[in-house]
């Protein structure tokens, strides 16, 4: 049991040294974000005359978006950091770490702390920009707000290791996460309300995880009317659906050769 904690504790705090040491990663965390927020953010809503009145949010439309960027940035960081582990197949790494003497579930643990750390600190970033868009977020909220932040990039990034964990070459997996990031995104109501949709459409975001982050951050941070779900329901789909990749993950990391 020891041996398996300083596994895990060895491989997160790899990931959170490399990250670290990366001090261009750090600054350029805020490029898409800020992007997305403030150029995509102010187009779309002057082009089409979303206000609060015009778009019946209540809320403007930066600060009802605001959530989703955080959102975002969590599931780009998240399975971004499943890379390394087709990186370190690549190079050999991964092999040195298979055979050490921790049980490879431990491994995938690591690698899921690992990459939710990261992706907590880039959207602890974001959350600096709150002021910018006319939303006041105090010392409670964000206390609640972390946890939800942790779920979301927990789940995230399990379900990039699961994916990882039987790839090859660095294009396959590439080409799979693009396949699935952009989806979960546009579904998840990241940057419109989701109750007017139609009914297909309507389908496809219930069936998204992120939908579920993204409704929770909004409710914490622009209150329960901003929210499409309970928060106790989005806490749930989260969870369940964590522990699930995780168990995933480390299911096709012991069956890794």
């Amino acid at each position: 049991m020891m041996k398996d904690l300083r596994g895990i504790y060895s491989i997160w705090l790899r990931d959170i040294t490399r990250f670290r040491r990366d001090r261009s990663r750090i600054v350029t965390s805020l490029a898409q974000p800020a992007l997305f927020l403030f150029v995509f953010g102010n187009g779309l809503a002057r082009g089409l005359a979303l206000d609060e009145q015009g778009a019946g949010m209540g809320v403007s439309y930066l600060a009802f978006i605001y959530p989703g960027i955080i959102g975002m940035s969590l599931l780009f960081t998240s399975m971004f950091s499943a890379v390394s582990i087709v990186w370190d197949r690549e190079f050999g790494f991964l092999k040195e770490v298979m055979v050490a003497p921790i049980s490879r579930s431990s491994v995938a643990i690591g690698k899921a702390f690992g990459g939710s750390s990261v992706a907590i600190i880039q959207a602890l970033i974001i959350l600096l920009l709150a002021p910018l868009v006319g939303v006041k977020l105090s010392l409670p909220v964000i206390l609640l707000v972390v946890p939800v932040m942790f779920l979301i990039s927990f789940s995230i990034t399990s379900m990039g290791i699961a994916m990882a964990a039987r790839m090859q070459s660095m294009e396959g997996f590439q080409m799979i996460m693009n396949f699935l990031v952009m989806p979960l995104f546009v579904l998840s109501g990241a940057m419109f309300p989701i109750e007017r949709l139609p009914p297909w459409l309507h389908f496809l975001t219930r069936i998204d995880p992120l939908t579920y982050g993204v409704d929770a951050l909004r409710g914490l941070m622009l209150g329960p009317k901003a929210a499409q779900f309970p928060l106790a329901l989005d806490i749930t789909v989260l969870a369940v659906f964590g522990a699930a990749m995780i168990s995933l993950a480390v299911f096709l990391f012991n069956r890794t050769e």
